[in-house]
């Protein structure tokens, strides 16, 4: 029998129909890329792979020469995963270090992200190491424009990939690289072309393979500084959002729903005080939260970092880093919200690292009454 050592990375595609996921997938199945890796797909048919040595095939589930599994989704996404991990346990499969599930073309990626945090077994199983999102030069503005499903995609993502630029008007995909800037100011956007297979998957913070983390690149904070000409993170534990209002895209009426909101506190914080601030926002503003990714310096436990990452009001189990990786130390939290009132946020932050800013009522005043803070619905 084999044992899963640690949580498997799952990495999810997503991207609107026609966007050019399939093509994408094939690439890395082609290239070798996806070796020890199981693939989750919606239907087979999508995804031709006569052209790959199929070792065998049994059970709904076929197995490529380099040990990728490709499997489509029967009834269940859960029952899925569920099935695929009984297969390794019980050694009817190798071991998997990834697993990649491509969503449908109509899909708002956020359930999906829910289900692997949500479910009791899955949640010590898996680990979402990232989300890669796919828009085309071609149709990818009119997408965004017409359909909010995605613009929460580009929102969430960790990697935005641009296909058919080759295909699109002069302009058009770098008119569609600024714009998703803005949407997204904390993913590393890509070209189709130019994206190497071996590392596009790989987005979370912790590297098993080099036993290193990357903070400032799982947290965007490189980009953000790229967009921007200058880091938007401040050590007063205000928030920086980026959205639309009053810029260029004025008919993009749903990218102005979303913001991404960096929230720094450079000292170290009681755990109490983070997990307060969480359940509050959580239990306030949960539909609203499409995706926070954060580490934190512990009073209680400063030499290691406390890694939070959520989607909506779902946590995966915190976790701990051996040791602080170069650069700064302190909290630094990234919000990926929809409709949500960033000075809420920021209000909020402020008053349980007791910084208050003017008229904001103090952490003593917020628990015990947390209608005092303007925007706070249950």
């Amino acid at each position: 029998m084999h044992a899963i050592s640690g949580p498997v990375a799952v990495s999810v595609l997503t991207g609107f129909l026609g966007a050019g996921k399939t093509t994408l997938l094939n690439r890395l199945l082609a290239a070798g890329a996806l070796g020890n890796t199981a693939v989750i797909v919606n239907e087979f048919g999508d995804v031709p792979i006569d052209h790959l040595l199929v070792e065998q095939a049994n059970d709904g589930v076929i197995e490529l020469s380099d040990g990728c599994l490709c499997c489509a989704v029967r009834g269940d996404l859960v029952d899925t995963l569920a099935d695929l991990l009984d297969r390794v346990q019980t050694g009817r499969a190798a071991p998997l270090d990834r697993i990649v599930i491509e969503t449908s073309g109509l899909a708002d990626p956020v359930p999906v992200l829910q289900s692997l945090m949500g479910h009791p077994v899955l949640a010590d199983l898996l680990r979402l190491d990232g989300v890669v999102a796919v828009v085309d030069a071609v149709n990818g503005a009119a997408t965004l424009d017409q359909h909010a499903e995605s613009v929460r995609q580009a929102a969430v993502a960790d990697r935005l990939v641009i296909t058919k630029t080759a295909m699109a008007e002069a302009g058009a995909a770098e008119s569609l690289r600024a714009r998703l800037r803005q949407l997204n100011p904390t993913a590393a956007i890509l070209e189709a072309d130019a994206v190497d297979p071996a590392r596009l998957l790989s987005c979370g913070l912790y590297d098993p393979a080099t036993k290193t983390a990357d903070v400032a690149r799982w947290l965007g904070e490189a980009a953000t500084a790229d967009a921007h000409g200058h880091d938007h993170h401040h050590a007063d534990g205000h928030a920086h959002g980026h959205g639309h209002d009053g810029e260029p895209h004025h008919h993009a009426r749903h990218d102005a729903r979303v913001r991404s909101v960096s929230l720094v506190h450079d000292a170290p914080v009681p755990w109490s005080t983070i997990e307060m601030f969480l359940d509050l926002l959580r239990s306030s503003q949960g539909e609203r939260l499409l995706r926070m990714k954060g580490i934190v310096e512990l009073t209680e436990d400063p030499d290691r970092p406390l890694v939070l990452h959520g989607v909506q009001r779902l946590m995966h189990s915190p976790a701990r880093l051996p040791a602080w990786p170069a650069g700064p130390r302190g909290t630094r939290l990234v919000l990926i919200v929809f409709d949500m009132d960033e000075d809420y946020v920021r209000r909020l932050f402020s008053a349980f690292t007791g910084r208050p800013a003017v008229d904001t009522p103090d952490r003593a005043a917020l628990t015990s009454n947390p209608l005092a803070v303007p925007g706070f619905h249950i």
